[in-house]
């Protein structure tokens, strides 16, 4: 059974890929690293914003692991746009998995994206995999192992969040268990 676990990122200053966490967010990246202390982990692999690695930071430190980045991991891009109801739209891009908005990426994009990623883990040598990743490409990612997963369970998750995604040949599964 391979176990990928999937991590949002801390709490940061802002959106943009360079934004770094806030003071909250390193204290929190010290208590991610904590939580990871006791897990098995063989590989880590993250977005390349500087808020997610900032967020794993210290659990490399503490696993010794080397730290591997890859785009795919990367935020959804929403749109190119400057939207007013933006929350609103992205909303609509979970009941419509093709709906897509200037200059942004699809839902059903973003899946494909993260998945082809997911699918290399799978077939990777390592058994307990870290990704670590943003709220929207996460939200994606468990929606697509369970179609209830959607828009208010986005809004639910926390800076930072993990799950545990269980994979073996008959099925797939996933639970919360990040509990700060």
């Amino acid at each position: 059974m391979k176990k990928i676990y999937i991590v949002r990122h801390c709490e940061a200053t802002g959106q943009p890929p360079e934004s770094s966490l806030t003071q909250k967010g390193l204290e929190q990246s010290q208590e991610l690293s904590h939580f990871f202390s006791n897990i098995l982990v063989d590989r880590i692999i993250s977005s390349p914003f500087l808020r997610a690695v900032q967020s794993i930071q210290p659990t490399l430190n503490h696993k010794q692991i080397q730290l591997e980045l890859d785009h795919r991991l990367a935020e959804r891009v929403l749109t190119s746009e400057v939207y007013p109801d933006w929350l609103r739209r992205l909303e609509e891009t979970y009941s419509d998995l093709e709906l897509k908005f200037k200059g942004g990426e699809s839902s059903k994009e973003a899946i494909e994206r993260v998945l082809s990623l997911v699918k290399e883990i799978i077939n990777h040598e390592s058994e307990h995999t870290i990704i670590v990743t943003h709220g929207n490409l996460m939200s994606l990612l468990l929606m697509h192992f369970d179609s209830e997963f959607g828009f208010e369970q986005w809004r639910m998750l926390s800076n930072p969040d993990v799950y545990e995604l269980s994979i073996d040949t008959q099925h797939t599964e996933f639970k919360r268990i990040w509990n700060g």
